[in-house]
């Protein structure tokens, strides 16, 4: 069989095809199929990107393998999950979706067909609707009976293996699957030479480097070196804005120097990394798609609360273009923002003009020709506010 390809339309599958290749606990190949995915059986969508590999956000050992993973453009709604908001993107595997062709009927069904099951499958009892859901929670009795939650994002290092960034099969299926272009691999490439040979700890010259960097980075209206320090003494106190931003508000992104202005010298404000992954935005102009007060933590389970709610903006997530060992990551984690980092836009008028910031120039690239969504722990909490 063929391999999908990101641009590719494929078809979901019955609840009863998906729910056969399950096995008890609701998984094919330890991969869990979550409760709100049956809501997409036998509807149609093209293939986001090809997600043979991901990144890992549990014990953070870099890149994994996931064999025969898809990513449509479909988000957890976290309905089954608390209401947990962090709006992940959902991995699917092949067996689960039907390729579809320009004679396939929209309604024909794919029984009969041969797609995979799962190893256990032949062994237990059919996996029912009540499985998976059962398979969605757990009730910890080390912590007083408290709720752990198991979604994709807390078993991701149960169903994948682990990937060495040299390991150069990953590089050429990453453009084999129409992931990602030769330009973008070739970029990313030479940022990650530079970066080694120039800019690590190591290395000499690191700070005449990064200002070489971003010499040439402004000549040709690229995007600014993005691992330059915070100017706060770390852990001293960092600023806060409330703006109350609400769904729907226009707003942009400060510059990647007034930014710096708010983190300390660990890049954090208040236990919230301002990652390498979120400097292209700088500048940019976006909607705000949501404000985040609560979400599952991938390491644990459990639910966690916001002192200070975050704020997701409409299209902005991680591409992991700096991530280093976890290059190229097609997860797309949608980065976090602290109100501090972002300016309300009353009049819609201001976009234009704001367009013409070389961060902005750069947003509307990758928005053209570049894949959008990886991972590194973008925006996410490192560690509880302060």
């Amino acid at each position: 069989m063929t391999k999908l390809r990101a641009g590719d339309w494929v078809e979901v599958r019955t609840k009863e095809e998906i729910l056969s290749t399950l096995d008890k606990n609701g998984r094919l190949d330890e991969l869990p199929f979550m409760p709100q995915m049956f809501k997409y059986c036998g509807k149609r969508f093209k293939v986001y990107k090809r997600s043979h590999k991901t990144c890992d956000t549990v014990t953070n050992t870099g890149g994994r393998w996931l064999p025969n993973g898809i990513h449509l453009d479909l988000r957890c709604d976290g309905e089954a999950y608390g209401g947990c908001q962090a709006a992940c993107l959902i991995f699917w595997k092949e067996a689960w979706l039907r390729p579809v062709t320009g004679s396939a009927n929209p309604a024909e069904s794919s029984s009969g067909r041969q797609y995979g099951r799962s190893k256990h499958c032949a062994d237990a009892r059919r996996c029912t609707e009540e499985d998976i859901d059962r398979g969605t929670r757990v009730l910890d009795g080390d912590a007083g009976g408290e709720i752990r939650y198991s979604c994709q994002a807390t078993e991701l290092p149960r169903f994948t293996t682990l990937l060495r960034w040299w390991d150069a099969r990953q590089y050429v299926e990453d453009y084999t699957s129409g992931n990602a272009s030769l330009g973008r691999l070739a970029r990313g490439f030479i940022y990650l030479a530079y970066w080694h040979l120039a800019l690590a700890k190591r290395a000499r010259l690191g700070h005449v480097s990064r200002l070489v960097y971003d010499f040439f980075q402004e000549l040709r209206g690229g995007v600014p070196f993005p691992r330059w320090k915070g100017t706060i003494p770390h852990r001293h106190e960092t600023p806060t804005v409330s703006l109350n931003l609400q769904p729907g508000e226009l707003v942009r992104v400060k510059t990647y120097k007034e930014i710096l202005a708010t983190v300390d010298s660990e890049n954090i404000n208040r236990g919230m990394a301002f990652d390498a992954e979120l400097v292209p935005y700088c500048g940019g102009v976006y909607k705000v798609k949501t404000q985040v007060t609560k979400f599952i933590d991938e390491k644990t389970g459990k639910m966690r609360s916001l002192k200070t709610p975050a704020v997701i903006l409409e299209d902005v997530w991680c591409r992991s273009r700096y991530s280093n060992c976890k290059m190229f990551c097609p997860r797309s984690i949608y980065s976090w923002w602290r109100e501090v980092w972002l300016e309300r836009i009353s009049d819609g008028a201001d976009a234009p003009r704001l367009a013409t910031d070389p961060c902005s120039r750069e947003r509307l690239r990758l928005k053209r020709g570049e894949s959008p969504h990886a991972s590194s722990d973008i925006g996410k909490v490192k560690a509880m506010e302060h």
